[in-house]
């Protein structure tokens, strides 16, 4: 039994995720700034509150809830993420920054805090995007989303380094094409060959079992374009 942390849990995969670690019998922390659905599940190894990753005062009230619930973290998966999708030129810079503020800063506010309290056979495992990875089809609209989630795939490769010697290990999967929400405010109309729910079980084995083969690494989840 793991204590696994997943942000990004209000729909699609995130929500997914929980629901299939949770029936597994892990104790889960699921993490979204609309916690509803999630907690409608009324799941016994699923606790949940309102989180915004860019709020502080939503990291202080994690760091409390660390203190008394989950001293240890076995697992954390950076889910959540925000989208942008409009041309550059029209595109303020205040709204480019709240991008960064999810996808980046706050993703390592979070990896931050949750690093103290996990033993050397932990695994943060982050999710990007094929639009992050250098040399991958790129689509216009998609300058702050894409290029935030080649921040991580780097930030990955440093965090691994970093703590080699004691652990965790950190992994990051850009994925393709998934049937979301996310998918759908990015490209209206478009099919995606795989599900969310597919997804999160390809997510959901490999961070309970790929930090045993893989660190510091950038996998490539995806069989179409985008």
């Amino acid at each position: 039994m793991a204590h696994i942390i997943v942000t990004g849990s209000s729909r699609g995969i995130g929500y997914e995720l929980c629901r299939m670690f949770a029936d597994a019998g892990h104790q889960v922390l699921a993490l979204s700034r609309n916690d509803g659905p999630i907690a409608a599940l009324a799941h016994k190894n699923i606790k949940t509150f309102p989180f915004d990753l860019s709020e502080k005062a939503d990291l202080a009230t994690l760091d409390a809830f660390l203190k008394t619930e989950f001293q240890t973290v076995d697992i954390l998966i950076n889910n959540a993420g925000k989208l942008l999708n409009r041309p550059f030129l029209e595109t303020d810079m205040e709204v480019f920054e709240e991008v960064y503020r999810v996808n980046v800063f706050g993703v390592a506010a979070m990896t931050q805090m949750v690093l103290p309290r996990m033993p050397k056979t932990g695994h943060v495992v982050t999710v990007s995007s094929m639009g992050g990875v250098q040399g991958s089809m790129k689509f216009p609209g998609l300058s702050a989303y894409s290029s935030s989630k080649g921040a991580v795939i780097t930030l990955t490769e440093l965090w691994a380094e970093e703590f080699k010697e004691t652990g965790p290990s950190f992994n990051v999967l850009a994925l393709g094409a998934v049937q979301t929400e996310m998918l759908e405010e990015a490209f209206p109309g478009y099919q995606a060959p795989i599900s969310a729910k597919e997804m999160a079980a390809y997510i959901k084995d490999f961070a309970l079992t790929g930090n045993k083969l893989y660190n510091g690494k950038l996998l490539q989840v995806s069989s179409s374009t985008p």
